[in-house]
């Protein structure tokens, strides 16, 4: 499949208008467009499909409209900011929270909700950790809500501030906008914004309407229509839209080429200031992702760099820190910063390389001959002279493929190539004729 992208007057579902598909074969689009769903990779997720030649009778455009409807929270964003304004005035006793409908309950409805699972007595400082309270959406395609573990938080954090950002447009990032507005309460000379734009609508019973856009970053959809457009907007845009960096951490199974184009038009929303010198400008930006997909990143932002620095997450069995060999997090920071301005943790085993102007890993060794700190992985990466690169040290050269590969392949797939362009050299995911496309 290769995605062609947001296409005007698109149907919509739950999640907003869909995105237009087109199979491809060898490199040659093959067969008839379509649209899907721009949120969810599974057809059990939501399955809606559409052919971009198809006529739809009026019959099903009403009943898809409904469904639509009927698919949407029950309350608005409005009432559940009123809500929660009567449930802090409740007494601790009578502060319940729904674990099955993943509410939180005014007395008068916990007669409806008798038979669910709640939680008692829920505290402010519960109230200000959200993320916490919520059980996290894990599909890894849609919602993948692994959330950043304390130490990832903090510093993040800290590289923030120390970088002078004043206000952060956090892009599914629930858990760094949390700890952005709990410092901000508590701590008065703390004085960073955040702005959470995210698919989960449950934090909108936690946060007003100038502190959550309910958000979907595939199409760049805003829920609340033109005024949640003009709150992120009046957000990137203040102080002549200067000391604002967007930070954002999409689900790792989410279409890379749909992200890069919702993340431009923010960029291009942050570039309308009237402060002369944004055209060739880029909004400030860490794109948080594994470091696997480097290329197709760099596919779409030539101009940033993938630091070393190793994101770890709370609620993930794999992206742990501190581990060893391949158990280590793949995932790192993608930033259009210098990379010289972003300080790593010393203590962590990060070093500053005068020849490459960075922070990196312990285990990563200056390459005399490729003249950089190769490897990706936080493992000594070793050169290989007849590839003229340096790979990861599992990797032995085959004469056969010609390339430095895991000792135990099959030679026979090597002829193969690219399924998309039939070229070899890359994986179907790493295409460069999908992100022309």
């Amino acid at each position: 499949l290769a995605l062609l992208g947001p296409a005007p007057g698109a149907p919509c579902c739950p999640h907003g208008p869909a995105l237009l598909f087109v199979k491809t074969s060898q490199g040659t689009e093959e067969g008839r467009r379509f649209y899907a769903c721009s949120a969810c990779r599974d057809r059990k997720d939501c399955n809606f499909f559409q052919w971009e030649d198809e006529k739809v009778s009026e019959a099903r455009l009403a009943a898809r409209e409904e469904y639509n409807r009927s698919h949407q929270p029950f309350f608005t964003h409005r009432q559940n900011m009123d809500r929660y304004k009567n449930f802090v005035l409740l007494p601790l006793s009578k502060r319940r929270f729904c674990q099955e409908c993943q509410q939180l309950l005014l007395p008068a409805e916990w007669k409806k909700h008798s038979d669910h699972q709640f939680l008692c007595d829920i505290t402010t400082a519960q109230l200000k950790s959200p993320s916490q309270l919520l059980y996290p959406l894990e599909n890894k395609k849609t919602n993948a809500q692994y959330l950043f573990a304390d130490r990832s938080c903090q510093f993040l954090l800290n590289l923030l501030t120390g970088l002078g950002f004043r206000r952060v447009l956090s892009v599914g990032t629930p858990r760094l906008h949390e700890m952005i507005q709990s410092k901000a309460s508590q701590e008065e000379e703390f004085n960073v914004r955040s702005l959470l734009l995210d698919i989960d609508f449950r934090y909108s019973q936690f946060y007003t309407e100038d502190e959550f856009c309910h958000y979907n970053m595939f199409n760049h959809h805003f829920f609340g229509g033109e005024a949640a457009r003009e709150t992120c907007r009046k957000f990137l845009c203040e102080e002549n839209g200067e000391r604002v960096i967007m930070v954002t951490d999409p689900p790792f199974g989410g279409l890379v080429e749909a992200l890069a184009s919702s993340f431009k038009k923010l960029m291009a929303m942050w570039r309308e200031t009237e402060k002369e010198g944004h055209d060739n400008r880029e909004m400030p930006m860490f794109w948080i992702f594994p470091y696997f997909f480097e290329s197709r990143i760099l596919d779409f932002f030539p101009s940033f760099s993938m630091m070393d620095y190793q994101v770890d997450y709370d609620n993930h069995a794999l992206y742990k820190h501190g581990k060893t060999g391949r158990r280590q997090s793949p995932v790192r920071i993608f930033t259009n910063l210098a990379p010289s301005m972003i300080v790593l943790p010393e203590e962590e085993g990060y070093r500053f390389c005068t020849v490459c102007q960075r922070y990196v890993s312990s285990g990563n060794q200056h390459c005399e001959i490729c003249n950089s700190c190769t490897s990706k992985d936080g493992r000594r990466w070793k050169h290989c002279v007849l590839c003229k690169k340096c790979v990861k040290p599992s990797w032995f050269h085959c004469d056969n493929c010609k390339s430095c590969t895991l000792q135990k392949h099959s030679c026979e797939k090597s002829d193969s190539g690219c399924f998309v362009c039939g070229k070899a050299g890359h994986k179907r995911s790493a295409c460069p004729s999908l992100s022309r496309s």
